[in-house]
């Protein structure tokens, strides 16, 4: 029981966390100020791409633990990608953005981080 309430609330911050990263994609562009329309291009695409990347795996944690349940070992296998995936975002992230001043950008790693500690202490609830 305590593994699915980790599991659903670990994918609805995550959804939520790639939604709020896809919701502001123009203003993120414009605020590069003025570059070349490949640059913008290419931010977008990037930009994007990590929110729906964050979607997916919430959305695929949601749809295994709620077809087959938390038990089964396709899901513990999947909690285990899904977490090893986000502490790599996470690096990536401390890495790059979290060396902006954007707050939203310096507590993405935190944010990461957060719910694939919640995947993998599901996984061996």
């Amino acid at each position: 029981m305590i593994n699915d309430i980790l599991l659903y609330t670990g994918s609805g911050v995550i959804i939520l966390w790639g939604i709020a990263h896809i919701v502001p994609t123009k203003n993120i562009v414009d605020g590069f100020g003025s570059i070349s329309e490949d640059n913008k291009q290419i931010i977008t695409m990037e930009w994007i791409a990590e929110g729906l990347t964050l979607c997916f795996i919430g959305i695929l944690v949601l749809l295994i633990t709620f077809s087959v349940g938390s038990q089964d070992v396709a899901s513990v296998i999947v909690y285990w990608i899904c977490g090893m995936m986000l502490v790599t975002m996470a690096g990536l992230s401390l890495l790059t953005g979290a060396k902006t001043s954007i707050i939203p950008i310096k507590i993405c790693p935190l944010v990461k981080t957060t719910v694939a500690v919640l995947f993998f202490l599901a996984s061996v609830l």
